[in-house]
């Protein structure tokens, strides 16, 4: 089970998408949640101490919110925490913390908290972080929310843990979507998922027989775009997450795929085949339904991506003879060539402050995950699979989401952009690919 049967070539790919054989009408499974599995880390881990929180019992519904703030941090790979049993004391404030006790089992850090039940009945998770070398308190937070969100509450708590402690905007508060397959042809299921960045709290957006791919959010985090082949033709779908509401905008003839959101949400961008089946580069107007043409050659022009200022998009075009990663005007005119080295760089992905380039690269014989920085144009490749495909940034730039192969099964994986931390995100039965890492505040 995983999403293509092999790495196709890039007009193959795109005959796929026109020409994909529509499955049977199997019974839908249940999707089943992600489990994380660290593939990689840095050598010397910060020794940190998450003591177990106050619980609020009953209205907390007995989460552990410690044990969920472990494992973020645990598993972005930067972070070593001390096992419960070695630990000193069960503090639940900054100052019942004794710094010289927990430097002296080796954890730099020590996060303790309480839950609360407030007045108007929602939950407060207050939590303290000091610094055992100095004995010093650098964070103090609340956060609130209805017992519902309390898992994003805690995630909220590794975000500030994160950034404090290495300066960086954590991402564990954010949301991801990817495509499940389950079943064997012509008896598949896909379903659309939208799960927290950890790969729990797992809920179906979509559920279909026909092949579903390459969902991209909003930037707001509310809408997602998706090709669905229900028709038993490529349309392109924009789906409120929340409540369901979806809309199809665009079921031109030939190829609708590859949609991506303008920064302001007004436009989507679109590869689309036209009656002649050769894939351009458009953007379309979600309020207007205007449709500006943006490429216009005999080569294959697809998978484009905004930059971040919304004035110029990256696409893949095979126009040199091979797939390279080019960038123009989002009004049209003559792209400029961004990737030179090697035969095959596609799937362009920007990151959030514009330096970035990630992308998939043929690297050794195999597809892999590189990144280029767009200042000086070196390139790194950060994955090391046979078939990793689909990068996708986290809003705060740091960490690159991905689709890989193990065995013959699809798998998501993680590689931090410095390459030093990695995790693996598998479901227990169902293939998984075609991610997407959602903005903050979803």
């Amino acid at each position: 089970m995983h999403c293509k049967p092999k790495r196709l070539t890039f007009r193959g790919w795109l005959t796929l998408a026109a020409v994909l054989a529509i499955g049977g009408g199997a019974a839908p499974r249940a999707h089943a949640a992600l489990q994380i599995e660290i593939t990689s880390g840095v050598r010397d881990p910060i020794p940190i101490a998450i003591v177990p929180f106050a619980p609020a019992s009953p209205a907390d519904g007995g989460l552990d919110v410690a044990g969920v703030v472990q494992h973020d941090l645990e598993g972005s790979g930067r972070f070593r925490a001390l096992p419960r049993e070695r630990m000193p004391a069960m503090p639940t404030r900054a100052e019942a913390i004794t710094a010289a006790d927990w430097k002296g089992v080796g954890s730099d850090y020590v996060a303790v908290g309480r839950l609360a039940v407030l007045e108007n009945g929602t939950l407060a998770v207050d939590f303290d972080l000091v610094n055992t070398l100095t004995g010093v308190r650098l964070a103090t937070q609340r956060f609130t929310g209805p017992a519902g969100a309390l898992r994003n509450a805690a995630h909220r708590v590794s975000d500030a843990i994160y950034q404090k402690i290495l300066g960086v905007r954590g991402a564990f508060a954010t949301r991801i979507a990817y495509v499940s397959i389950d079943g064997t042809p012509p008896a598949q299921r896909y379903q659309l998922i939208v799960a927290d960045a950890d790969g729990e709290n797992a809920h179906l957006i979509l559920d279909s027989r026909f092949p579903i791919m390459s969902p991209a959010w909003s930037p707001d985090g509310q809408w997602l775009a998706y090709v669905s082949f229900e028709s038993k033709l490529s349309g392109v779908y924009v789906q409120r997450v929340r409540t369901g509401e979806r809309s199809l905008v665009s079921a031109r003839a030939g190829i609708n795929g590859a949609p991506a959101w303008s920064p302001d949400g007004r436009k989507l961008a679109l590869t689309l085949g036209g009656s002649n089946g050769n894939p351009d580069i458009y953007v379309l107007d979600l309020t207007t339904q205007g449709l500006t043409r943006i490429t216009d050659d005999p080569a294959i022009d697809t998978e484009p991506e905004w930059a971040p200022d919304g004035r110029s998009l990256y696409f893949t075009s095979d126009r040199a003879g091979s797939p390279q990663i080019y960038q123009i005007s989002a009004s049209g005119g003559r792209p400029k060539r961004i990737t030179f080295e090697g035969n095959y760089n596609a799937r362009p992905r920007i990151s959030a402050d514009g330096t970035t380039l990630a992308m998939v690269t043929l690297d050794g014989g195999g597809y892999r995950i590189a990144v280029q920085d767009l200042a000086s144009g070196a390139v790194r490749v950060l994955s090391h699979g046979h078939l990793d495909e689909s990068p996708s940034f986290a809003p705060n730039g740091a960490t690159l989401l991905y689709s890989q192969r193990e065995a013959s099964r699809g798998t998501l994986a993680t590689i931090s952009v410095d390459g030093l931390t990695g995790l693996r995100l598998k479901a227990q039965q169902a293939a998984v690919c075609d991610p997407a890492w959602g903005p903050f505040g979803t």
